[in-house]
């Protein structure tokens, strides 16, 4: 994460021109191609609708996709933001939805997407009216590879200091998720989030274990029951990673982010008539899914913070990196990702087979 005050620059997406956009499923949207992949941004709230490969219909993240064409709402890829969970039932009452109003706002496109530097490039927008904050977002396509850069720099645009929070929420959902889909990451220490305040910490777990009724349950798998619905872990490497792959669909979906940007990974799971629905692999600066207050309260959990503060007119910035792979039958999950001289490898559990993607300096600032 990078911080910096820009007094200067309050004001820039307001006053920022939109360029034109591309009508997707009658949705403003906005379009990257490349040779290898392809991604969709929704403009009605941000949401990052579809990242798939060129050869196959196959698109993961796949959540409340459908709705009215008008209607700014989280889909699939979505970002929480000023918060993630519910507001206070006081900020409730003066407008502020769950996850923050960054999903509920439309997105203006700064910049249409064209070709830069071996990437396909765009630049979009959006002001927070009730939460005081802007956010400028920078995304890029590889153009030869299925590799996906994302960088977001959070503005406070009020007059005075505030907390927040910043997630990233990858939904993943049928028919890439299916009771074989098989969820990986190098999480750590963790803790359910039914587990009551003040200390829901106790007890622990560690990755990719939780809890129901006393008895463990492994998270790299959802079947009939998503209890426990949402677990948080904490990240100890340098990079986190989080992928899911279906081995019969014969893809992988991952990602792959900073620890210094974002230090949690939330799995959340949800079950419809007796099959998965949804799986959330959330990764953010927060891993208790509470208001303000709550996290004040608590302050941290496993020595991590629960929360960020921004001065007035000061900027965050933080990248995350998505990619997708295709995999042969049987494949056996993810034992580990690493990012070592412009290169993710991929290795697989058992087998320790590898897969690459030249990737190049991807956290540049």
């Amino acid at each position: 994460m990078i911080q910096r005050s820009i007094f200067a620059a309050l004001v820039v997406f307001a006053f920022s021109a939109t360029r034109a956009a591309t009508v997707v499923d009658s949705r403003e949207s906005v379009v990257l191609e490349g040779e290898q992949a392809s991604v969709v941004v929704d403009l009605g709230g941000g949401s990052i609708v579809r990242f798939q490969l060129k050869e196959s219909p196959l698109n993961p993240l796949v959540w409340n996709n459908q709705g009215p064409p008008d209607e700014a709402r989280p889909m699939s890829h979505f970002l929480c933001l000023d918060r993630w969970g519910a507001p206070s039932k006081a900020e409730q009452a003066n407008g502020m939805p769950s996850h923050g109003e960054v999903t509920r706002v439309r997105w203006n496109l700064l910049r249409e997407p064209a070709s830069s530097g071996g990437s396909i490039e765009a630049e979009m927008a959006a002001a927070l009216p009730l939460a005081g904050l802007s956010i400028k977002r920078r995304i890029r396509l590889a153009a030869k590879q299925a590799l996906l850069t994302v960088t977001e720099e959070v503005t406070n645009t009020n007059k005075l200091g505030r907390l927040y929070n910043m997630v990233q929420h990858p939904t993943i959902g049928p028919p890439f998720l299916d009771a074989a889909t098989v969820v990986d990451a190098n999480a750590g220490q963790g803790f359910m989030q039914s587990s009551p305040l003040p200390n829901p910490e106790e007890p622990s777990v560690r990755w990719p274990q939780a809890l129901r009724n006393g008895q463990p349950v492994d998270l790299r798998h959802l079947t009939d029951s998503p209890d426990p619905n949402v677990v948080s872990f904490v990240i100890d490497d340098e990079y986190g990673w989080v992928t899911a792959v279906n081995a019969s669909h014969g893809l992988l979906l991952g990602y792959l982010w900073k620890k210094s940007d974002y230090p949690w990974l939330n799995i959340w799971r949800h079950v419809k008539d007796g099959k998965p629905f949804a799986r959330g692999l959330e990764f953010g600066t927060t891993g208790l899914h509470q208001p303000f207050a709550a996290l004040l309260e608590k302050g941290r959990i496993f020595g991590r913070p629960l929360y960020n503060y921004l001065d007035a007119g000061q900027s965050a910035e933080r990248s995350y990196v998505a990619f997708l792979l295709a995999v042969p039958g049987g494949y056996q999950g993810v034992a580990d990702v690493r990012y070592e001289s412009g290169t993710i490898t991929v290795r697989e559990k058992a087998s320790g087979r590898e897969l690459s993607i030249p990737a190049g300096d991807l956290f540049a600032n």
